[in-house]
């Protein structure tokens, strides 16, 4: 069961009332709900991912429930649409840099497809939107005094290692350097730079997983807290590091793990 506190009074003492945020993977899962919880603390939102339809739909719930949002379909591992899609933002202060995939599978078995897949969206498609978002935040001239915010979704794996997710942990731990390398070069715009790591979230994808005993024991064993992690509690660290509230904080990860990398 979840113990998690509604997040309402917390978003709405975020400060991104006039702040332009973009979040990728957002069309379903742990991006849509990061896209829903940054317009209720008041940003405009853009909501980007391949499936158009999907991301329409999400953005007209965003609306309905009085928030800003738009959709914009793109591939992030083509550089030709990052760069297009993030052309068509008028202005950007906050990237939310969520989208990502794992095929887990033994080391000796891993093809060069599945190799080149994953590493495409979750090393290059997240260089290629960071990248692009980064020029994006630079051309407004008071950019260093209205400060910007790159969040990265990476994950607790990304701080150790796993059997059967030797390429997935390899990617991650490359977006945990890269945020590190972005948050020194960034910083003298005062552009933030961190990411997020979570432990295994449970959302209606996930769910059907954790109904296998061996798999769901083998993670709750891992896990200190004794649970699995909720959609909010990742939002609510991602809108603290997006915030006001979060200045002085750059180049770091913020583990929401439940205390898997402690042990």
């Amino acid at each position: 069961m979840s113990t998690v506190p509604p997040l309402t009074d917390f978003l709405n003492g975020c400060g991104l009332e006039g702040r332009v945020a973009l979040v990728t993977g957002a069309g379903r899962g742990l991006g849509l709900a990061v896209a829903q919880g940054l317009a209720q603390a008041g940003a405009e939102v853009y909501l980007v991912s391949r499936t158009l339809a999907e991301l329409e739909q999400a953005a007209a719930a965003i609306r309905m429930q009085g928030g800003s949002a738009t959709a914009l379909r793109c591939d992030v591992t083509s550089g030709a649409e990052v760069r297009d899609a993030i052309a068509r933002v008028p202005g950007l202060d906050i990237l939310v840099n969520n989208a990502g995939g794992n095929i887990p599978e033994p080391f000796v078995e891993i093809s060069d497809e599945h190799l080149d897949r994953i590493l495409n969206l979750n090393v290059r498609g997240a260089f290629l939107v960071a990248q692009a978002a980064a020029k994006k935040m630079l051309e407004a001239q008071d950019r260093k005094a209205r400060g910007g915010a790159i969040v990265s979704i990476t994950s607790q794996m990304g701080h150790v290692g796993a059997a059967g997710r030797t390429v997935y942990c390899m990617t991650k731990h490359a977006v945990e350097g890269l945020t590190k390398a972005l948050a020194v070069e960034l910083a003298p715009h005062n552009i933030r730079v961190n990411s997020v790591a979570p432990t295994f979230i449970e959302t209606p994808m996930t769910r059907p997983f954790f109904e296998e005993p061996r798999f769901r024991d083998w993670v709750l064993n891992r896990i200190p807290l004794g649970r699995l992690g909720q959609l909010d509690e990742v939002t609510a660290a991602v809108a603290f590091l997006a915030s006001p509230a979060a200045s002085l904080i750059t180049g770091t990860s913020l583990v929401v793990d439940g205390g898997w990398t402690a042990q």
